[in-house]
């Protein structure tokens, strides 16, 4: 192994040993006793200093009506699942920090999440964006796949299927990225429970699978009945896993130890795989690997938001958006060498 490509692989074990011995910051601002008395006058008085909640129905009793305001707002506004609670916690959260802001304090978590400022129906409006346009790149990335193999490298004469034995894997792996990241965007957007455990499951069957595919592509499996047998127990787990957020508990720590875990190992793989192949793409894994590793570091660190607006989170989609367009690069040039190699040893 040479002394550049023994730096890269030094450089990805210690940025995934910091990803591993990161801790994320616990939730206080709900604590906070002037938050909580606000959000109960709130709730009561359907009013917060100047800012009227219209989702809150105060009769004249002082006490909130029980009727849910979804029965006067309109249908294609009702995804948002913003209720009186919701809107005065939003109202109160914001208060608050301005609040800490004057007094040069940092953010808080309120209930277990960074204070962001909306955007219109947008809860958080970057993230949102930043996903959309990853979703895009996922979805060009996948069809220039596609239109690679399908019309500019010769098919197999007798079946006019690819000579590339990967296509259908990377087909599927097409399919769950860019499902993933539409749900990222929708949850971006609005932060409710089903679209957070849509969000959770469909990356947790997306990193699941990225594992599969790599062991498959890395060990050069092309029979059938070794990638039965490596992709059974690892579609089992990831399937009970997904069971356990949607129906037991939605554990955020425990799904982020997960799709750590399995990340940090399909990582290993691809990066010990391109150094001692020679891979043409060796350079394009090798940072694609340190880029990814780097996102998760940022996410499990949990940076505080800035502006309102910009949150680690936000850096991890940004991030995302090049590595993604290297990484559908690496898959059409893999299929063209393997492509290639074949057709010699046919002739």
């Amino acid at each position: 192994m040479g002394i550049g490509r023994a730096r890269w692989v030094a450089l990805l074990v210690g940025l995934a040993a910091a990803a591993v011995v990161a801790t994320v910051g616990a939730s206080e601002g709900d604590a906070d006793p002037l938050y909580r008395a606000c959000v109960d006058e709130c709730e009561k008085t359907g009013s917060l200093r100047e800012t009227s909640v219209r989702h809150c129905q105060v009769p004249t009793d002082d006490h909130p009506a029980d009727k849910s305001w979804y029965a006067h707002e309109p249908l294609y506004l009702q995804w948002k699942e913003w209720n009186c609670k919701s809107e005065c916690r939003y109202h109160c959260m914001m208060e608050r920090e301005s609040e800490r802001e004057q007094l040069g304090l940092g953010s808080v978590k309120y209930h277990g999440k960074w204070p962001m400022k909306r955007a219109s129906v947008f809860q958080e409006p970057i993230s949102a964006a930043l996903s959309a346009l990853s979703l895009l790149v996922q979805f060009n990335g996948w069809l220039s796949f596609v239109l690679l193999l399908s019309y500019k490298l010769p098919l197999r004469p007798e079946t006019q299927m690819t000579y590339y034995e990967y296509t259908g894997l990377w087909h599927i792996y097409g399919l769950l990225a860019m499902n993933a990241w539409f749900w990222r965007a929708i949850y971006h957007s609005c932060d409710t429970v089903w679209t957070e455990k849509l969000y959770y499951s469909s990356f947790a069957a997306f990193i699941g699978y990225s594992l599969i595919l790599a062991i498959l592509r890395t060990l050069n499996l092309k029979d059938e009945a070794s990638r039965v047998m490596v992709a059974a127990p690892i579609l089992a787990f990831t399937t009970t896993h997904i069971l356990y957020l949607n129906f037991y508990e939605l554990d955020k720590g425990l799904n982020t130890k997960v799709c750590t875990a399995a990340s940090l190992a399909q990582f290993l793989l691809w990066a010990v795989w391109a150094v001692m192949t020679k891979h043409p793409s060796c350079f394009k894994i090798l940072f694609v690997i340190i880029g990814n590793v780097f996102s998760i570091v940022l996410e499990t660190y949990d940076i505080p938001p800035r502006w309102g607006y910009v949150d680690g989170r936000v850096f991890c989609v940004a991030i995302s958006i090049p590595l993604t367009y290297l990484w559908w690069k690496f898959a059409k040039e893999d299929a063209e060498m393997r492509t290639s190699a074949i057709i010699k040893k046919t002739r």
